[in-house]
């Protein structure tokens, strides 16, 4: 291998390369044209004096030195994103950006009240929002907190359970006059509407999926929030939580809250930010906010008008 000197570019370019398999979506993801990564890696190569892709009709393959230098990179890529985590968790005071990862159920029908109520108490801290219902990776920093409804937390994060999400079987309360009189055996024939595939790990998805013949689900969405509207346009009935329909004068509970529908409320971190002033901050305000709310997310009360 000739002497030269690498830079960090040098390492990121091989390990985006090998990520996308080609140079097309590397330059996508480097935001950079394609001529512009093709001409970098070749010099790269021809500076070290040694192939690290193999050219394959299927995309870009690493050469045993291309994979040594990319393995690499994974590593000085963590070591940053570690020295970024300890570096945030120094902050003396409440301030600077807090990126904040949960999903579009509970920040419209929960946390967005609970935010504008935390910027007066912390009026120096920005919130940058990512709604997703997949997990982000907090140990590269995708996110600072993770707002989840989950029963299985990453064990990589550290937090607490805040509160149980009720779930319970909704109706329109124009076509249920009198809900005590409703027998669960009448509803399989009624019309349903379910989440999606993409939720089918949902408990109340689950139950639907085992418990309802197919040609009676009528309606399948990939949000909580679709399925809430579709529920109270009469489409058909199905599980909601209830701390979002319970709000809805339309709709009216067919069954009490089904205890295998339930999730837990958690508040994550990772480890080197539970330490950092607006990482704390934040924490110790919403759990305090949403006990609060506790009885109406567990289904127990209805929401104050």
């Amino acid at each position: 291998m000739r002497h030269t000197e690498l830079a960090w570019d040098d390492f990121r370019l091989v390990k985006t390369i090998a990520e996308a398999r080609g140079l097309a979506g590397a330059a996508e993801r480097l935001g950079v044209n394609h001529s512009t990564v093709f001409r970098r890696l070749g010099q790269l190569e021809e500076n070290l004096g040694v192939k690290l892709f193999e050219r394959h009709r299927v995309g870009y393959a690493l050469t045993p030195a291309g994979e040594e230098m990319a393995a690499m990179a994974e590593r000085m890529e963590a070591d940053v994103a570690a020295f970024a985590r300890k570096l945030a968790g120094q902050a003396l005071s409440p301030a600077g950006e807090l990126r904040v990862t949960t999903n579009d159920t509970l920040l419209v029908h929960l946390l967005t009240p609970l935010f504008a109520r935390f910027f007066e108490q912390c009026p120096d801290v920005r919130l940058d929002l990512v709604l997703s219902n997949q997990a982000l990776n907090l140990s590269k920093r995708d996110a600072d907190v993770a707002i989840r409804a989950t029963d299985d937390p990453p064990d990589t994060l550290v937090g607490r359970r805040v509160a149980t999400i009720s779930w319970a079987l909704y109706g329109r309360r124009d076509q249920f006059p009198d809900p005590a009189a409703v027998k669960l055996t009448d509803l399989q024939e009624r019309r349903w509407v379910a989440l999606g595939d993409n939720l089918g790990a949902v408990k109340a998805a689950r139950f639907v999926r085992e418990r309802v013949a197919p040609e009676r689900i009528a309606y399948k969405v990939n949000t909580v929030l679709g399925l809430t509207e579709a529920v109270e346009a009469g489409i058909g009935i199905g599980p909601l939580p209830c701390f979002i329909a319970d709000g809805r004068p339309s709709l009216v509970r067919l069954a009490p809250p089904n205890p295998d529908f339930s999730t837990g409320l958690w508040l994550l971190t990772h480890p080197d930010l539970r330490q950092s002033a607006r990482v704390r901050a934040f924490l110790d305000f919403m759990a305090a906010e949403i006990a609060k709310r506790r009885r109406m997310i567990e289904g127990e009360r209805l929401p104050d008008s």
